[in-house]
């Protein structure tokens, strides 16, 4: 019996049936064209999902009322006959691989903000409602906020002919799903949107038949079911996404609500519920505490009350790993499973875990790439995929391989580029001059532990690519001539120059190479000066130790044999510094972060961003943006805030996480010398994570002459 039985069965939502538990989640990706209608690009988008294994694919919100209550640019529309052939064209190419795909009906309601920037629409609402307050905002950066008109909407407060339109829209859409070939359809009554504004008590403060006790403002979502199933008959499979709880919202959606409306929807005829929630759209961190939990398995209680409660199947979702998901399954505590964001990461997990490759999927980091994407309103994209979004990009065939190819370099970029070069067929030798694998990328293990993942990940990957790999080897010219390769391609990461501060020569101050050293176990001569004997010799004992015994050390030990006093100023406030912020302040230190930008968090994806700037501000560390005239002395950090105030700060010790920057110059000595050289990851500038492996795929494809 397989390991994941009961998450790989087959599963019915009335009529139908899938090959397994596991739904791709609905996900506002912007992937369709700018008009409404489906293309290629959407198209080989769920078509990759297909072909990964996934029993049942739920389609991202598909506007009834196009471009009335549009919440993103290049969102679907099915608010006209002619969007029929683009979706028939999505249908045919997903079942071509035996997965099944259901059409998500929406209006965005409140939150449509882009129907009234883009189209000048109104957000149509149940009433006016309440003054949005909070934080929200404080954490864009100034790029971030250039996509957005910043005048204030107008509302549109729905008598009862717009109610009535609004359920000719709905159902009009439903007989458009079924002429398209769709196999089912998912009513989306959460996250804030139109008939979710109505369930709400919190925005929901009309005092007809449409407001007041559940049973009205139930009434619209059950109206718009009753007149979908006038449209597509009985037997049709038709479902709704329901909220489970508002988080942070006082008076809003509770647990017991949701689980009367779900038997509300359940006795007006619903084949099952699909269980999200929402929340203050105010306060920035719950943007990542509701229907994209940040924390595991978040919804999973919820769901499984609401199981107890109904009839019908339940679909969960929430950062449930499979064999959690597996096993609660089997249990009965829902039925099916949503997956998003890994399947965002790996389309081919379905499969994978049907193949007993689980260790072969691409792990998700929760990074927030894919989830960011849609606040800034941008295409989707995954930081570890490169392909995600990218699909209808992929050429039909690749080229024949067999040229030498030399990469340099063991971080995520040249690990990333050797395996794809190795699985297009090359002859590959990978140069790393220390003795470890993953470069910056085992230092951000420590910092943010999903990392780990893909850390791992790519190490086991390379493992079993064919790559020759040879630690601890310089990449002199030489060498290079002697392997004799067609192409070189230079992924050295960036280098880190101390900023010119004064003080930062003082035997307290370390650098972020320092750091790297210190916390790696990889200590240089100069860190002597800088460490205790005591630490020296657990970097000793732990250097001999595998990474993971070693990443578990570190994060678990205590402040006494860390080097490092209790009052820590880190100067430089973008991710590694915020990062590092966390992990000291973890700790037990008291950490200061000075960043010269007016606002911290640069490099982190806005989702992220929110939340671990809120953590950070919640656990009193100190962040200071707009700083100038930093100046570090034997126990202390002197500057000038953001107001103009002279402040000081006491430092037992001072971080400086900036100065990094693009190195291309051992390229451009390879040239030099006649070789064929490409550039990748931070050696071309900082990137991160995602531009390591994004860079990776370019170079090897442009190898591959594709």
């Amino acid at each position: 019996m397989s390991r994941y039985s009961h998450l790989l069965a087959p599963g019915r939502i009335g009529t139908l049936e899938t090959r397994n538990r596991i739904v791709v989640a609905a996900m506002g990706v912007s992937l369709s064209e700018a008009d409404g209608t489906v293309g290629e690009r959407l198209i080989a988008y769920h078509e990759e999902q297909a072909r990964g294994g996934a029993g049942l694919i739920t389609s991202g919100v598909m506007g009834v009322a196009w471009p009335v209550g549009a919440v993103q640019p290049n969102q679907t529309a099915i608010s006209d006959d002619r969007f029929i052939p683009g979706l028939q064209a999505l249908t045919e190419r997903v079942h071509r691989h035996g997965a099944k795909i259901a059409a998500q009906l929406h209006h965005g309601g409140l939150v449509a903000g882009y129907s009234a920037d883009a189209f000048g629409e109104s957000l149509w609402a149940p009433c006016v409602p309440p003054v949005l307050t909070g934080d929200f905002t404080d954490y864009f950066l100034p790029e971030e906020l250039a996509g957005f008109s910043g005048k204030p909407p107008q509302l549109k407060i729905l008598a009862q002919a717009d109610i009535d339109q609004v359920v000719r829209w709905f159902a009009t859409a439903a007989a458009r799903v079924v002429k398209a070939g769709f196999d089912g359809i998912e009513l989306h009554a959460g996250h804030g949107y139109l008939l979710s504004s109505f369930l709400s008590p919190k925005t929901n403060t009309r005092t007809d038949h449409y407001g007041g006790p559940l049973e009205n403002r139930a009434r619209l979502l059950l109206e718009v079911i009753a007149a979908v199933r006038a449209e597509i008959g009985p037997d049709f499979p038709l479902w709704c996404k329901l909220d489970s709880r508002e988080f942070g919202k006082e008076g809003g959606i509770t647990v017991e609500h949701a689980i009367a409306t779900a038997r509300l929807v359940e006795d007006a005829g619903a084949d099952a519920i699909t269980v999200s929630a929402y929340h203050n759209a105010g306060i920035a961190k719950l943007h990542s505490g509701s229907n994209i939990p940040h924390e595991p398995e978040t919804n999973i209680p919820a769901a499984a009350a609401i199981k107890a409660a109904i009839g019908i199947p339940v679909l969960a979702s929430g950062r449930v790993e499979p064999a959690a998901a597996d096993a609660q399954i089997g249990a009965g505590t829902y039925d099916f499973i949503g997956m998003g964001r890994k399947i965002l990461a790996d389309p081919a997990l379905p499969n994978k875990l049907a193949a007993g490759q689980e260790s072969a999927i691409r792990p998700c980091i929760y990074c927030y790439t894919c989830v960011s994407a849609a606040y800034v309103r941008e295409p989707v994209r995954c930081a570890v995929n490169p392909e995600t979004g990218f699909e209808f990009e992929r050429p039909s065939a690749s080229s024949a391989g067999g040229k030498r190819i030399a990469v340099i370099g063991g971080g995520p970029a040249g690990i990333e580029a050797a395996c794809r070069l190795a699985a297009s067929g090359h002859r590959v030798t990978l140069l790393e001059k220390s003795k470890l694998l993953g470069g910056t990328l085992r230092f951000a293990a420590l910092a943010y532990p999903a990392n780990e993942r893909l850390l791992n990940w790519l190490q086991a990957r390379l493992a079993t690519s064919g790559v020759d790999v040879r630690l601890g080897t310089e990449a002199s010219p030489a060498l290079l001539r002697s392997l004799a390769p067609d192409a070189v391609i230079v992924a050295t990461g960036a280098r880190r120059d101390m900023p010119a501060l004064p003080g930062s020569d003082l035997a307290h101050v370390f650098s972020g190479d320092d750091m790297r050293n210190l916390l790696l176990g990889q200590s240089a001569a100069q860190l002597k000066r800088k460490t205790s004997l005591a630490t020296r010799l657990a970097m000793q004992a732990g250097a001999t130790t595998g990474l993971t015994a070693k990443l578990d050390f570190i994060r678990n030990a205590s402040h006494r044999w860390m080097p490092l006093g209790r009052n820590i100023v880190i100067i430089g406030g973008e991710l590694v510094g915020v990062e590092l912020a966390e992990f000291l302040h973890e700790r037990g230190r008291k950490v200061t972060v000075l960043e010269p930008a007016p606002r911290l968090g640069k490099g982190l994806l806005l989702v992220r961003r929110m939340r671990l700037l809120a953590e950070l501000k919640e656990h009193g560390v100190n962040m200071q943006g707009g700083v100038r005239d930093i100046a570090i002395t034997p126990a202390a950090v002197s500057f000038q805030n953001a107001a103009g105030e002279a402040c000081s700060v006491p430092a037992d010790h001072v971080i400086v996480a900036m100065g990094a920057s693009g190195d291309t110059a051992l390229a451009e000595r390879l040239r030099q010398e006649g070789f064929s050289t490409l550039t990748v990851g931070d050696c071309n500038g900082v990137s991160y994570i995602e531009g390591a492996i994004r860079g990776a795929a370019k170079a090897v494809a442009d190898i591959n002459g594709l």
